[in-house]
Parts: C-alpha cells; structure tokens; sequence
C-alpha cells in the first residue's frame, strides 16, 4: 500500500527572511513510549505534542491544525498537553531519553522522588545543547562545549543518561548526564568524551540499540564506526561517492544503513564493515533525462522500522520511499516537497516527516507481522555479533540468513 497522509501540521507564524527565522524543520522525534512527538517547526521553536494525535487531526487524510507559537492554546490528551519551547535559536537536532530518579534531599524539582522524568534535548545553532524536562516543559540545563552548530544529537538506547551529540565543529561530543556526574569542578553534567577524525561538518550520530557502536556520518565520502566502550574509532566504511548525511541502526543491532548525497543507500554489516546490499534512488519517470536530473535524488534521511523489516527514505526527488528489506527497488512511494527528515512511530504504523518549509507530515505506512524466521534471527542477533554467528556449529545457509546474506 502506498503511504496516506494523515496529518500535517504547519508552523502559525509568517515566514520572515531574515537567517535567524529559519522556518525549517530538521529534526522530529518520538519519545521512546511513544507518548510524545517533538518538532522542530522553525524559528527556533519546539512544538511538544502528545501522542496521538486527536481524532480531528489523523481522522482524515490532509487535515491540519495550525500552531499559533507562544500564544497557541494547551491542548490535552488526559493529563499531557502541548508545550512550546522557546530555545531562542535555530534548532537543527532532538532526542529524548529518561532522567534518572531523583532521590531524597534532591534540590531539583523537576522529578517526584523514586521516579524518572522523560527529558527532550535540542541541538542550537550557537552550539549549546538544552535539555528540557517533557512534562513541565521547564528547562532542567545547558551543556556548553561545541564550537558550532549541533547538527543531531543521540541518546543511549537502553536507558542510560549516556548522550552523543555532532557538531558542524567536526567532532561528536560523548556526554554524562547521570545525576552523580560531576566532574572536579563541581559542574554536574560533565563531558566524557570528544571524538575527532571527520574533516567535515558532522551531520548524524546513531547509537546502536546493543550499546556497544556509534556511527557518524559527516560531509565526506565515508561513514565513521565508533566503539561506545573504549570510544574509539573502529573502522572507516568506505563505498558512497558523494558526501555521507544521514545513518542509523537496525533494531538488533545487526546492519547499518547509511544515506548519501550520491543518492544511494548502502547496507552494511557494521561488525564486519561488508557492504550487504546498495538501493539505489532512480528517477520515478524513466522519461526523465538524467543529465539534468543530477541532483534531484540527493539523499537527507534514512531510518529503519521498529521490528527491523523495511527502511524509509526521503530525498531531494521529493518522495518518501518504503523500501522491504529483501528488495532492491521501492515498495512503496508518497509525493512530499522539500523533505528533510524522517521518523518511524517507535511501535509501528506511522512515519513522521519534516520538510524545510517547517511542516511536519504523518504517513501510514505498512503495518506487518513479522515470521517467526526473523523474530528469532532478531532475538539472536540482538546479543550475538556476526562473527559470534558463523563460529556456531549449524548449517551454512542458516548462518546466511542470520547474518543477513540472504533476505
């Protein structure tokens, strides 16, 4: 089934021309729960909106409701209601994770004692990260170090307050955010790490779901592999011929897509640092001359599904694409103008995207129930690594399908 439009929101202030307005939309997020969406509606406003939408908004295709910025009346779904945040900056990156709990003679108010609190952080254009507190919208911190923009940010899969952000000053910066973080100056938040090894604008970081690999991709040619233990650089994956911008990690952790402006998606398996199998992004009209269509196919955004099965993508040849797994051409198309980014619904069902006019739009997209097949290579995988897998005494083609050199 082709993606329907269920809903798109759009930014209520007027378009201003001035750079510090940037009415853009680069990142949006679900929260792990899937309780709450994050958008990045342009200049340099965060929308907090709780999830699902009210039936006015997904109950029919195209609907809209327009935000009116500060001003916008709460709405709620329960005990939840929208927030505005203020970062008075451009945002570019979003993540949210959980705050640890806070515990007894704890001064922060922001979370009841024994509890944890959800938190969103925001990548500003002046190089500060602000995290906020989801529930209140109260902002909890800054954490200062980056030189330049913060392009995206990633928050540490299984819980921990571990945060990776990458920055337009070329490196990724590994933070702590736990609340017994501090460094010897007192500061309570503090810094684990600074990677360095790209000569380029960092654009993307992606923890994988195990823990244990970080990759960033940045204006070159090749993406960086990471190990989040030692935090060193474990291997360069080289193969795209134009600048790598988007990656991210298949829920077990097993394959590694990366997306480049070459208009190719490559499929890695990051143990190895094999290439799996390359998409390409070829024009939807084949009557299309392709010398003049060079660059309409740029990618800006790759992401893999909850249960590991398919992959969107948006491109400059504005489509959203679905593409399964097993084939190498598209499933699935929607036409969308000016696509920046997009974000599976972490329990299926949906896909969120961004575009640079500031709208954000939700997509259906294929809802499946995975074989019994996959659910145990995905079990497996989960803790075992490739070379883990071909060391176990079974057949060969068995090993090919739980590495996945057969689909």
């Amino acid at each position: 089934e082709e993606p329907v439009l269920l809903a798109e929101l759009k930014p209520g202030r007027p378009q201003r021309y001035d750079w510090k307005s940037s009415c853009e939309t680069w990142s949006v997020a679900f929260s792990p729960d899937g309780a709450w969406f994050a958008w990045s509606q342009g200049h340099c406003v965060v929308k907090l909106i709780p999830w699902p939408l009210g039936e006015a908004e997904l109950g029919c295709k195209a609907s809209e409701r327009k935000s009116r910025g500060s001003k916008a009346e709460t709405w709620s779904r329960g005990a939840a209601k929208e927030k505005t945040l203020e970062c008075g900056q451009i945002v570019w990156g979003l993540a949210f994770s959980a705050w640890p709990a806070a515990e007894d003679g704890d001064t922060d108010p922001a979370c009841a004692v024994g509890l944890p609190c959800l938190v969103l952080a925001t990548g500003l254009n002046d190089g500060q990260i602000k995290v906020w507190e989801v529930q209140t919208g109260h902002l909890l911190f800054s954490l200062l170090g980056h030189q330049d923009v913060v392009r995206d940010l990633s928050f540490a899969p299984n819980g921990s307050p571990i945060l990776v952000s990458a920055s337009r000053d070329k490196t990724l910066r590994v933070w702590d955010l736990s609340r017994d973080g501090r460094n010897v100056q007192g500061y309570p938040w503090r810094q684990v790490q600074v990677l360095s090894g790209h000569v380029q604008w960092v654009y993307c970081c992606s923890i994988s779901p195990d823990c244990s690999m970080l990759c960033s991709a940045a204006g070159e040619k090749s993406a960086l592999l990471w190990s989040m233990r030692s935090y060193t650089l474990i291997r360069r994956l080289e193969g795209h011929q134009s600048s790598v911008v988007s990656c991210d990690f298949s829920p077990d952790s097993a394959l590694l897509v990366t997306a480049s402006y070459d208009a190719c998606v490559i499929m890695w398996d990051p143990y190895t640092g094999e290439q799996l199998r390359t998409l390409r992004h070829v024009p939807l009209h084949s009557t299309l001359d392709s010398s003049s269509e060079i660059h309409t196919s740029s990618l800006r955004s790759v992401c893999f599904s909850p249960e590991g099965l398919y992959l969107a993508t948006v491109a400059d040849d504005r489509l959203l694409r679905i593409w399964a797994l097993e084939f190498r051409s598209p499933v699935a198309f929607a036409p969308m103008t000016n696509g920046l980014c997009c974000m599976y619904f972490p329990h299926g069902g949906f896909i969120a995207t961004g575009t640079r006019d500031g709208h954000v739009q939700f997509w259906t997209a294929p809802r499946v129930l995975s074989s019994l097949k996959h659910l145990c290579r995905k079990a497996l995988r989960t803790f075992l690594t490739t070379y883990q897998v071909l060391a176990l005494p079974i057949p060969r083609k068995l090993k090919e399908f739980l590495t996945y050199r057969t689909f």
